[in-house]
This record gives structure tokens, sequence and C-alpha cells, in this order.
């Protein structure tokens, strides 16, 4: 996976996710939205064939770069509760 930045300022980020599906970035997106400090979040795919997904961010306070590490450890906590759950259900 390479993350490109293509737009980034004090409020808002917009990154480009090379080689990657849409799954991620729509991952990113729903534990985005669980921050009180986002105001936008999308991720997009212009074409599914030729472009690759990126993902906008656009926060009221603090920055988009930290509300971005938060989701991403969020979403990361949530997959290893899953994890544990499949284990112990399924051995």
């Amino acid at each position: 996976m390479e993350i490109s930045v293509v737009k980034k300022d004090d409020k808002t980020l917009l990154l480009e996710f090379k080689d990657e599906s849409f799954t991620l970035t729509n991952v990113l997106r729903e534990f985005l939205f669980k921050d009180e400090n986002v105001l936008e979040a999308a991720d997009f795919q212009e074409h599914p064939l030729l472009e690759n997904p990126k993902l906008w961010v656009k926060v009221e306070k603090g920055s988009p770069i930290t509300a971005l590490k938060k989701a991403a450890r969020n979403a990361l906590k949530e997959v290893e509760q899953l994890k544990k759950e499949v284990e112990k259900t399924l051995g």
C-alpha cells in the first residue's frame, strides 16, 4: 500500500490509496464519522478500474491528520476484537 497526499491544509486532507480497495477507505470513513471534531468524511473512486480510492477529511477542531490516525487506531482495535471473538467461537 502507498498513500499519497493530494491536498492538505489546517482543516482538510485528501489522500489517495494506491493499490488498495475501496473497502479500506470505507472503513476509515466510518470511524472518522465517530469523531466529534470531524465535519466531513468521504471516500470515493472516480472509476473502479482506472482510479485509486481517495479519502477526504474536514475537521472543525484539531488536525485532520490527528483525526485520521485516531480513526485508524480505532479500526485496528475493532479488528482485534473481531479476531478474538472468531478465535473464541471457532477455536
